[in-house]
Formats: structure tokens, C-alpha cells, sequence
């Protein structure tokens, strides 16, 4: 019971504050030129940091661009201009695919019994 209730507070398509948030995010992320994706912060979980490390070199190079141009704009209390704005993709998830596969991984090792790759150390 509980959990469905979670998961209709959080489902844009079910509930109309979940929605507005959704936009309000969305054009937030928009003005700077950001993906959802592009918040997660590598330092604070191993497993991004993982699945980062996954991921080929052109979509992370890229992923650096977006988050120095959202960090020059705002320093110069900028936006970017409309028409770049339209172009933009908030809500495309380019870690999220690897990012559970990296998760699954790591539950699998507990399951094993094994360390987690990143706390490996080679002898």
C-alpha cells in the first residue's frame, strides 16, 4: 500500500504535482543547457563514479562541455539563448542504462560474497 502510494506521488503522468515539478526542473535545466543525468556527482557515489568510467569518451567529454557551460553561465548570471534552449533535452538519460547495470553487478558481488569492483586492490 505504501509503495504505491510512492510511486503515484513520484509518476508525472499520474500525479499533476509530479508534473509541474517535471516542467519546473526541465526549464531549469534547459536555461543552462543541462541533462538530468549531468547532476549525479561522481564523489558522491562509487557506482556513478562506475558506470562514468563505463560509458565511451564522447558522451562523457560531452557531459564535461555541458557542466562547464552551465558553470560559465551562471557565473555571468547568463542563460542560453532561446533558440539553443528549444534544442535542448533535459529528460534524455544517457547514464541511467549503465548505471543499473553497474548496480546489478554490485548486488550480484554481495550475493557472491565477493568485494565490490571498486574496493578491489590488485596484490
Amino acid at each position: 500500500m505504501a509503495s504505491a502510494i510512492a510511486k503515484w506521488l513520484v509518476d508525472p503522468t499520474r500525479n499533476p504535482l509530479a508534473r509541474i515539478h517535471m516542467k519546473t526542473v526541465g526549464n531549469r535545466l534547459r536555461r543552462y543547457g543541462l541533462r538530468y543525468d549531468d547532476l549525479y556527482d561522481p564523489k558522491f557515489d562509487l557506482d556513478i563514479k562506475e558506470a562514468l568510467n563505463r560509458l565511451p569518451n564522447e558522451v562523457v567529454l560531452a557531459r564535461n562541455q555541458r557542466l562547464k557551460r552551465a558553470m560559465d553561465l551562471s557565473m555571468k548570471h547568463e542563460y542560453l539563448p532561446e533558440n539553443l534552449q528549444a534544442m535542448q533535452t533535459p529528460f534524455r538519460s544517457y547514464l541511467q542504462p549503465m548505471l543499473a547495470l553497474v548496480k546489478r553487478e554490485r548486488a550480484e558481488r554481495e550475493a557472491l560474497g565477493a568485494l565490490p569492483l571498486y574496493q578491489r586492490t590488485i596484490p
